[in-house]
């Protein structure tokens, strides 16, 4: 309410002068004496559940304060209340009447209602008002500085509502509040903590703050035809039981619903203005909250004084109690620190002096200011627990017992706080100790629901009434194994119908559905026409072969998709027959070569490492020649006849041996598939080279292939056309591009599938480019959307989802997945590791063979030259002599070596390399030289 209405109110009311006070004169040292009296005034609604409890409370409270001599020392605090009749109109000429008396507080109001009003007087006076039951969270605002929220704000108590709704899975609420600030107030703060948490209000019931039963009655028949069945009900105490009895009357007290109530029910329930047996007999199994209050020992020892004056004690009847001393404690400080009570005329009212309203005698309070900073510093334990204030003005510690109304009592069944969440452990014993998270978010305790179960309720009934749902069917013209009309009592059936109903009979509750064709039968339907026809609720959903896509989950909910999809390219391919040459076509060109150059390889370090020791490797250099590309080849049919006696040769051999089969069995293999499989092939390399041509391109009517193509991959309207049957496809692409067909076609993956089941002479092209499913389609937020999804994971699990695939969709002639792009050449990179081991081996043996050459060598050449020195030859190098030397000595047999080493000891001659160059050198060494390879 804005300052225009306040100032007609005050017109309307303020028709009376009101008493004033002396301002508060010094002692004559400077310092302001201390007043003999402090007001503070106090409002609510005397005969109301609230009120009753509050007024004996605040009355104790101020008794205790001056009686207690450490507080306001010589200075008595008086308290002046007014009845606000549960009227936000006499609210406010109640207030004016207390603010004109010079209160420096005032206690209340216990309506949020009122309290909008009263904030803008108090802003305007500076003084503080401090209420212990305005629950609104938006009077927090930083539009009403002066008020004090000394009780919980509802911004808790929704986030208490909404982990309870959250920790039993619920995702829809009704909520049923009365119009007004604090009911508004209260369900925007529980919308925005649902939202949090993924759920939502379905529904906002608002009821009028005087509702007729009569109202009252139409309001809960209207939310009874909707689907969900958890209600939240945040209304006045004083009229909220009407809304019980009237849900009892209309059967909405029974098994299936859900009822949780705020913590005006709490509080009707402590006081004791009603008949308990009667709400009991009401409320049974409510869910209700109540703010929590620890027990300690200053509420032990007021218990006592308390039952003296009154029975109708709630949790407001503490916050009261705690209000007063919050602000005798705020004075204390206010005057201890040598702050004056002093009040000033208001500028703004002067104006209006000479009126008949006498506005005049409503006053500043001078340090209302500095009083209600220290009302916000105020740090103390009260009967209801600390009395603390955060940064956000909200009292510390915000908690909530979780109640359940059962039998003639209450029982807890858990516990909410803000640091802590849901608990079976008392908050202030989280909050004490570090949280343990085998303690935190576990589950509350038994509840016994209306209807006396103990089940938990699945929160939602269709809003049907008896009637079948009605179940959109695509009526289609083509690939009728998925969805077809059928003369039987359903109308209709396919691989989709019998998946839908298959998990249908797994909801543990029944569910009637009226299946309705959608399509004029001429040409397959547009799907994105029927998910909108369930967006607008012309369906109750939808089955059938719908793609799951982006655009179409923005206007419903979908399931669990039944089966993989995502679009594919489907091209013409022509049979290649096997040809003469066919028996090349197991290894590649370059592998051809590189075989041909590691047979010689091997055959030369073989011939290296024998050549010494074995006589068959051992002859004229033709001779030696032949033996080498013989042997190399003769391997590769294990068909060698020559043997091999040296270690080195024979580790060799081994390895090369081993490669051979692999080798072999390699080219068996790849021959035999190419000559018993045959090849297709197709212009179409991918989905890259199909969007870079001009060709045109195939799709099926009704799918979101179209508008994939058209939006995300930019192909021209122009080159798409619409094709409907399988026949349509096979025309199509046998025609090609430039005959009035289609270079290919792109659709989903189960329709190709089943298409070239049935048209051998095309094939898939690449790999399924895009990932959805097919589902079934229900409004937003429907709860049958998740129970179907269970249901369908069931049916994946027992096998009866491939039983139904296998009963519809098998039989397939032809191998959908056979793309024929990759070439079945074996390349060299299949066999570069085995080259690399035998290439390793090979040099390992070169090299230790060599090394042992070099050896013996030396040895050998150092004797002869010490007992044969060779005479110089002027025109041939001594470079060129050596290497002809080690030349001729690698040419020696092994055996005439070591026997030439062995007569060392007799000093005996040794055959020289150069004995041919001395007269004494035999006719042997002559001829063993005459053999050495030119």
């Amino acid at each position: 309410m804005g300052y225009s209405q306040l100032a007609v109110l005050l017109l309307c009311a303020f028709m009376l002068a009101s008493g004033t006070t002396a301002d508060t004169q010094n002692n004559g040292t400077g310092v302001p004496a201390r007043p003999a009296e402090v007001r503070i005034g106090a409002l609510f609604t005397f005969d109301s559940v609230i009120g009753k409890a509050v007024r004996p409370a605040i009355e104790l409270a101020v008794a205790h304060v001056n009686a207690d001599p450490s507080i306001l020392r010589g200075t008595k605090l008086n308290v002046l209340m007014q009845d606000t009749n549960c009227s936000g109109f006499v609210g406010t000429i109640e207030a004016l009447q207390l603010l004109a008396k010079d209160v420096v507080a005032v206690l209340g109001p216990q309506s949020s209602a009122v309290a909008h009003v009263i904030c803008h007087a108090v802003n305007e006076l500076r003084v503080p008002l401090v209420s212990f039951a305005a629950t609104d969270p938006t009077l927090s605002s930083l539009e009403y500085p002066y008020f004090v929220r000394a009780t919980q704000s509802d911004y808790y108590q929704m986030g208490a509502i909404a982990s309870i709704i959250s920790q039993y899975q619920w995702k829809q609420v009704i909520a049923i509040y009365v119009d007004d600030d604090y009911g508004r107030g209260g369900i925007m703060a529980l919308g925005d903590a649902l939202a949090k948490r993924k759920c939502k209000i379905a529904y906002k019931a608002k009821l009028p703050p005087r509702a007729t039963n009569t109202t009252v009655e139409d309001i809960l028949m209207q939310v009874n035809e909707m689907e969900s069945r958890v209600y939240v009900i945040h209304v006045n105490p004083d009229s909220g039981l009407g809304v019980f009895s009237a849900a009892k009357s209309l059967g909405m007290m029974s098994s299936g619903y859900v009822w949780i109530a705020t913590d005006w029910l709490s509080a009707v329930i402590d006081s004791s203005i009603h008949g308990n047996a009667d709400v009991m007999e009401l409320t049974q199994g409510v869910l209700v909250l109540r703010q929590h209050v620890a027990d300690s020992n200053i509420q032990k020892a007021l218990l006592s004084k308390w039952n003296n004056l009154t029975k109708n004690r709630s949790g407001y009847s503490m916050r009261a109690y705690d209000s007063v001393w919050l602000v005798a404690h705020a004075v204390e400080r206010f005057l201890s620190e040598g702050n004056a009570i002093s009040f000033s005329a208001d500028p703004n009212l002067v104006a209006t002096k000479g009126s008949s309203l006498q506005l005049d005698s409503l006053r500043i309070f001078n340090n209302g200011n500095k009083l209600l900073e220290k009302v916000w510093s105020m740090n103390f334990s009260g009967v209801s627990g600390p009395v603390q204030f955060t940064m956000d003005r909200n009292l510390v510690h915000p908690a909530y017992d979780i109640l359940n109304i059962g039998g003639t009592g209450l029982r807890t069944v858990g516990y909410w706080s803000n640091s802590s969440g849901l608990s079976v452990v008392a908050p202030e014993n989280l909050n004490s100790s570090a949280l343990d998270s085998s303690t935190n978010n576990v589950q509350l305790h038994s509840v016994i629901w209306p209807g006396q179960i103990s089940e938990k309720p699945r929160g939602w009934e269709f809003s049907y009434h008896g009637k079948p749902m009605r179940i959109g069917v695509p009526l289609r013209t083509s690939y009728k194994e998925f969805v077809m009309q059928d003369d039987g009592p359903d109308g209709v059936k396919g691989f989709a119908v019998d998946v839908f109903k298959a998990a249908i009979s797994l909801l543990p509750y029944p569910v009637s559905c009226n299946f309705v064709l959608f399509g004029d039968g001429l040409k397959n339907p547009s799907y994105s026409d029927l998910v909108q026809k369930v967006s607008e609720n012309y369906f109750d959903a939808a089955i059938g072969d719908i793609a799951i896509v982006t655009n179409r989950t923005r206007l419903v909910d979908f399931t669990q998709p039944y089966i993989e999809s995502g679009l594919i390219i489907v091209a013409p391919a022509k049979e290649v027959e096997s040809n003469a040459w066919a028996f090349l076509k197991p290894f590649t060109f370059q592998m051809w070569c590189v075989l041909g150059v590691i047979f010689l390889f091997v055959g030369a370090v073989v011939w290296v490492l024998e050549h010494r020791t074995n006589t068959e490797f051992r002859g004229p250099p033709r001779q030696q020649i032949m033996t080498v590309c013989w042997f190399s080849f003769s391997t590769m049919f294990f068909a060698h006849r020559e043997n091999t006696v040296s270690a080195l040769g024979r580790f060799v051999l081994l390895i090369w041996l081993f490669v051979v089969l692999i080798i072999n069995s390699s080219y068996t293999a790849s021959l035999t598939s190419l000559l018993t499989v045959q090849e297709l092939t197709s212009g179409i390399q991918g989905l890259d080279s199909l969007i870079s041509s001009s060709s045109a391109i195939g799709y099926q009517v009704g799918s979101f292939s179209r508008n994939y193509l058209v939006d995300e991959l930019n192909i021209p309207e122009s080159r798409l056309v619409p094709l409907n049957s399988p026949s349509d496809y096979a025309r199509a692409l046998e025609l090609g591009s430039g005959n009035g067909g289609v270079a290919a076609i792109i659709d989903e993956l189960p329709y190709v599938e089943t298409f070239l089941s049935k048209y051998c002479k095309f094939k898939t092209v690449g790999q399924v480019f895009t990932k959805s499913g097919w589902g079934f389609a229900f409004p937003r937020d429907s709860p049958l959307a998740e129970d179907l999804s269970t249901a369908i994971l069931t049916l994946s699990e027992n096998g009866n989802l491939q039983r139904i695939h296998d009963e519809w969709l098998s039989g397939t002639q032809c191998n959908a997945d056979n793309n024929g792009d990759a070439s079945n050449s074996l390349s060299l990179s299949s066999f570069w590791g085995l080259f690399l081991i035998c290439g390793l081996a090979c040099l390992l043996a070169l090299v230790i063979f060599f090394l042992r050459i070099f050896c013996q060598y030396s040895r050998y050449s150092s004797e002869v030259e010490v007992q044969f020195p060779e005479p110089q030859i002027v025109n041939r190098p001594a470079r060129l002599t050596t290497i002809k030397s080690l030349i001729s000595f690698v040419d020696k047999k092994e055996e005439e070596v070591k026997n030439a080493l062995k007569k060392r000891p007799n000093g005996s001659r040794h055959p020289s390399i150069g004995d041919s160059q001395h007269p004494s050198m035999g006719n042997t060494a002559r001829e063993e030289q005459s053999t050495l390879p030119t």
